[in-house]
């Protein structure tokens, strides 16, 4: 998706640049549907990425974690930090040489595979292996005249990739979504960045079902609702608030990331919904502490 795309700098700016409604009171109109999922809830993670030393004295390779979305704005940003903290990366890119060239620097811990979400579980399950601790799914639909590619992508996608971890044990689901996707219930209906967001295919909508399909699922997640993303480099300090509770505000791609990352190192970030905008006159927290400020579900 060009960065010059109207709809792209919608996205980017619409949460800062748009001043929103009062929260005048209105109900949903959409209703969540049934699921016939059995959830058999996980124990709290930590997933360290350092080399443990076994029992034989060996150190045992690092812990490897899958990225859907591998070569977006903010998944990249993703690979690169994982890299950074000493972990080894599965990129699940729909053209493994194009994924090439957006990361020309050769790195041995970094290995491309084919992944389109929308393909199904069974193949999903494949490319994830047997060796990944955790997925980090960073996928977006790319806007176009299909209204059905939200769901296909932001949804089914989501829910495919859920799957596939639970077919293969995967023990931490992390989640890359947006603020405003319970708009809706929040009495945002009327708020132009929820209106122009829903625009295609009600995107937010299509979010907010993923989420509750994952909620549901028993895995050990956490779900990350971003403000507008900037593609600029950090200005101001991350403010970490519950589910439902920002309708404005922006961040950097950076920022997001690093908290996605983050969110592997802390057991405070499992089960729990977050929402992250970063704002000039904000405290800095230690991460510790903007997870643990956190209700879980």
């Amino acid at each position: 998706m060009a960065t010059s795309s109207p709809l792209f700098l919608a996205r980017t700016s619409i949460f800062h640049s748009i001043k929103p409604f009062s929260n005048t009171t209105i109900l949903s109109p959409f209703k969540t549907p049934n699921f016939h999922l059995k959830s058999t809830r996980m124990e709290r993670s930590e997933i360290k990425a350092e080399n443990q030393v076994g029992e034989d004295g060996n150190n045992n390779k690092k812990k490897t974690i899958f990225v859907a979305g591998a070569t977006g704005k903010t998944g990249k940003r993703i690979v690169d930090q994982l890299l950074a903290k000493g972990f080894a990366v599965k990129a699940g890119v729909r053209d493994t040489n194009k994924a090439k060239t957006t990361f020309p620097n050769q790195n041995q811990d970094l290995q491309f595979v084919k992944a389109d979400v929308t393909e199904g579980s069974e193949k999903l399950a494949e490319a994830i292996g047997d060796d990944s601790d955790a997925v980090i799914c960073a996928t977006g639909f790319q806007y176009s005249w299909d209204l059905l590619a939200p769901w296909k992508v932001d949804y089914y996608g989501t829910v495919n990739l859920v799957e596939a971890c639970r077919k293969g044990g995967v023990s931490k689901f992390i989640l890359v979504s947006s603020i405003l996707v319970n708009g809706a219930a929040m009495g945002q209906l009327l708020n132009p960045a929820y209106i122009i967001l829903n625009v295609f295919g009600f995107v937010l909508v299509a979010k907010l079902k993923a989420e509750e399909y994952i909620r549901k699922s028993g895995i050990d997640y956490t779900i990350i609702r971003p403000g507008g993303l900037k593609n600029d480099p950090p200005n101001g300090n991350i403010v970490m608030e519950p589910g439902d509770t920002l309708s404005e505000g922006s961040i950097s791609r950076d920022q997001v990331a690093e908290v996605a990352v983050e969110a592997l190192l802390h057991p405070q970030s499992s089960y729990k919904v977050v929402e992250i905008v970063a704002r000039t006159e904000a405290p800095k927290k230690s991460f510790e502490e903007l997870f643990g400020s956190i209700r879980g579900r």
